[in-house]
Parts: C-alpha cells; structure tokens; sequence
C-alpha cells in the first residue's frame, strides 16, 4: 500500500499520468507542463535571459520585440530573441514562435508555450495575446 501511495504521489508531482507509472517500469518522459489555469497577462511582459542576465521582454503593437533590466525603461531589443529556462532560443519568425538550441535550426514551438527565466509558464494565442500560468 504504501508503495502504491508513493507511485502515485511521483506521478502527481512529475505530471506522469498514473496509468503510465503502474503500466510499464520503462515508460518515458518527453515532456510536461503543468495543468494550470491561464490567464492573460496584465503587463504582456515575460521573464527571459541574455548573457546570464534576467531580462523582461514584450511586444508592441507592430510585433517588434523589447526588452528592460527593471520593467521600467524599455530598448528595442535587435536580434529579436530571449532564452527560456533550459536556454533556448526563442524568436518570432514568419507569423510564428520558433525555437532553437543552437541559433541556426528553428523549429515552432509546441502549442507555443515555454518556461520562462522566472518559472513561470507563458503561451502567445493567435493574436499575439500574452497568457500565463501559476
């Protein structure tokens, strides 16, 4: 029994559906986000890094990218990309977010959600709306 409660509980905290962790000893993990209600952002600001630093970034009206130290005074932000959490890449590309490990392959991001430097999960909706989580 209490085997039983500890698999369970691992599976609550790692998103694992249970069926999964009861199911096969070698089942994987690609990738999980967790259930959260979202909701839009008040500020359109995101946590992002740069050079080690955290930076927060939004959108203007015409798509162009910004980026602040303290949330306060704003710079155009030139190459047009921010890091996630895992140091990812991410950019604005042709009507869509893309990602990258490396700078030079891009791939659009799932569902167009990501972690950002601050923990938060935050997602674009198809009008370039700011949503986030927790």
């Amino acid at each position: 029994m209490k085997k039983t409660m500890k698999m369970a509980l691992l599976a609550a905290v790692l998103c694992i559906p249970s069926s999964l962790v009861f199911a096969s000893p070698g089942f994987q993990i690609e990738s999980c986000v967790p259930a959260f209600d979202w909701s839009k952002s008040a500020t359109g600001t995101w946590a992002g890094m740069h050079e080690g630093k955290m930076l927060w970034y939004k959108l203007d009206a015409k798509g162009g990218l910004w980026q602040s130290h303290d949330g306060k005074k704003w710079a155009a932000e030139k190459a047009g990309t921010w890091m996630d959490k895992e140091g990812k890449w991410l950019k604005i590309h042709e009507g869509k977010l893309v990602w990258s490990t490396d700078g030079k392959t891009w791939s659009e991001v799932p569902e167009w959600k990501w972690e950002g430097a601050d923990g938060k999960w935050y997602k674009f909706d198809a009008g370039w709306k700011l949503w986030v989580n927790g």
